[in-house]
């Protein structure tokens, strides 16, 4: 497992439907090392940090795989580092090789897969392309936010290293399936919601979905 590219972008304001917005995904390739906070990168910013970054979702990870998939099902070739909004481009890092719960040491930084990505409207901004979002969540090729354990320098070319297999072996993707595909598997969603390193909102919605299962048994 490699890191390819390192992304960031302070927040911009863009014109979307005759209004101004702010989104920090136009990210853009980084040259040396930056240091990984708790909170981001270094340089690296969100327009709305209600529902983007924070300790729990502190940097998004894309892996360099699914570019060629996008490349060959869009028929576009530019598709740079940071495309994605991406973070951290890498190699080896697959939705169905990698759990939430795993830690993995990156340069000099910890960091724990926290939970999948689901893109929203300004993925389509980005990749002047509004029809892309239904396709990107349904491929389940969406990448994954982390949460970052110890503070440190990372750069293109530094080796990535597991270091702990999350507890429950769940996937990134049998989450991102399970949530929105899948969503009526009760014996998943509660094994899904007592999963500590799953961000808890995403623990909320699997305890939603087994609400909404013990009240349908009870009829």
């Amino acid at each position: 497992m490699k890191l390819l590219s390192v992304n960031v972008s302070q927040p911009k304001e863009v014109l979307h439907n005759g209004k101004r917005i702010k989104t920090g995904i136009f990210k853009e390739p980084v040259s040396g090392r930056t240091m990984m906070r708790r909170l981001n990168l270094d340089g690296d910013g969100q327009g709305d940090p209600t529902v983007h970054g924070g300790i729990h979702k502190a940097v998004y990870v894309y892996p360099i795989e699914h570019y060629r998939y996008w490349k060959q099902e869009l028929g576009r070739d530019d598709l740079t580092y940071g495309k994605f909004g991406e973070n951290l481009t890498v190699e080896g890092m697959l939705e169905d090789t990698v759990h939430i719960g795993d830690v993995f040491r990156v340069g000099e930084a910890l960091v724990e897969v926290s939970q999948p990505r689901v893109p929203c409207f300004k993925l389509g901004i980005k990749m002047r392309d509004p029809q892309i979002v239904k396709p990107f969540l349904q491929s389940e090729r969406v990448g994954f936010y982390v949460r970052v354990l110890e503070e440190g320098e990372v750069g293109a070319g530094d080796a990535i290293e597991r270091t702990k297999v999350g507890e429950g072996q769940m996937t990134v993707k049998e989450i991102v399936h399970l949530r929105h595909f899948d969503n009526a598997n009760a014996t998943a969603a509660e094994k899904a919601a007592n999963l500590s390193a799953l961000t808890p909102s995403w623990r909320d919605s699997f305890e939603e979905i087994l609400v909404k299962a013990q009240e349908g048994s009870r009829r």
